[in-house]
């Protein structure tokens, strides 16, 4: 009976070590993840959205491909 009390002893012991290391690594080296992704613009004729690199830019405007860009009426 002793020896089972001490194996719960030593379980919960390390289960407490871990949670604790779980902890302190959540709060210190995790740095908040920054935004890396690129702008979406919507084509001024169908407003559908896209990335800016893909987009066929007009002035100030943006399309998702040359046909959009001749039939855009202001």
């Amino acid at each position: 009976m002793g020896k089972l009390l001490v194996l719960v002893l030593v379980v919960l012991v390390a289960y407490a070590f871990v949670k604790a290391l779980a902890a302190k690594g959540r709060a210190s080296g995790a740095a908040p993840r920054q935004h890396t992704g690129e702008r979406m613009v919507p084509c001024s004729q169908c407003g559908i959205n896209l990335p800016e690199s893909e987009a066929l830019a007009a002035g100030e405007r943006y399309f998702c491909c040359d046909e959009h860009r001749r039939q855009f009426r202001q």
